[in-house]
């Protein structure tokens, strides 16, 4: 089966827009999962890492629009080296089949180098290899795959780098102000702070206005939505499996953290907050990510 997937084949209320000082819009918010199963029935859309799907030998056939993360952190944390992950020719044949077989792409990362400090470490290199090795996988991945919605992802630690990311990809001849979507990798970590805010800001006066944030916690997404055009979360699994089960739940298993039904009622409730004016908008869940 193959389904048409333009890079940014979002969902209804997506919306890149400079920041006017209130939340006109709300970002495309795709709820992370470790089940690729649950593409079969999901109504919302969901974010999948090719180290879930790589196995699958028959693909499940997706009801909804979902993104493709490579799996970098989970390489880098792990291995320190992309050398134990898919080359950039395996990693496009597996896109092109998730996106023929499963179908509703909406698009894919690339084999991106974080730049946390723990990362930087692991891999021995500093900051801008990181920063060269990210841009020019995207561009080998486009190279082999013309085709594919591959998204360029910025990296770095403090703004500067990320600015000077930015100047890499001027470069090496991708306007990343006319890409249907740019992710912003490396903020998770930093979202307690107005960093991220800063980061978004600066990137958004530099005319790079369609963003993703990749494994944004709700607080910083509360903070930041309003300069995003999607973002991505797992969140809700790690609360769940600190927290006992849903009342439904109970007999079924001891705490949620692998349950749709908590999963898809947390994504409501996020999304429900991520539509109010931002300044309404008030904390759903404790700050270590507290439940719905």
């Amino acid at each position: 089966m193959t389904t048409p997937s333009p890079a940014l084949a979002l969902v209804p209320g997506t919306r890149p827009v400079p920041d006017t000082g209130a939340n006109t819009g709300t970002p495309a918010f795709f709820l992370g999962t470790h089940h690729p199963g649950w593409l079969r029935t999901a109504r919302v859309p969901l974010f999948i890492s090719d180290r879930r799907l790589r196995h699958y030998k028959t693909l499940p056939i997706a009801a909804s629009p979902w993104a493709l993360d490579s799996g970098g952190f989970t390489e880098l944390s792990r291995y320190g080296t992309w050398d134990h992950g898919p080359t950039p020719r395996q990693y496009v044949t597996r896109i092109r089949r998730y996106r023929d077989q499963i179908g509703h792409l909406a698009w894919a990362a690339p084999q991106d180098w974080m730049c946390e400090p723990f990362i930087t470490a692991r891999t021995g290199l500093p900051v801008a290899d990181h920063q060269r090795r990210t841009v020019d996988n995207l561009l080998r991945l486009r190279d082999l795959g013309p085709d594919l919605p591959v998204i360029p992802v910025l990296q770095g630690w403090t703004v500067s780098d990320y600015l000077r990311c930015a100047d890499l990809y001027d470069d090496a001849g991708i306007d990343l102000a006319a890409e249907p979507l740019v992710g912003v990798g490396s903020v998770c970590r930093r979202q307690a702070t107005t960093g991220a805010e800063t980061l978004l800001t600066a990137l958004h006066a530099r005319g790079i206005t369609r963003l993703h944030g990749f494994g944004v916690k709700i607080g910083g997404l509360l903070r930041c939505g309003h300069l995003l055009t999607s973002a991505d979360s797992m969140a809700w699994s790690f609360v769940a499996r600190r927290q006992p089960p849903l009342p439904g739940c109970q007999a079924r298993h001891i705490n949620c953290a692998n349950c749709p039904c908590y999963a898809y009622q947390w994504h409501r409730r996020v999304r429900a907050s991520l539509a109010r004016p931002r300044y309404t908008q008030l904390p759903l869940f404790p700050a270590d990510g507290g439940a719905p």
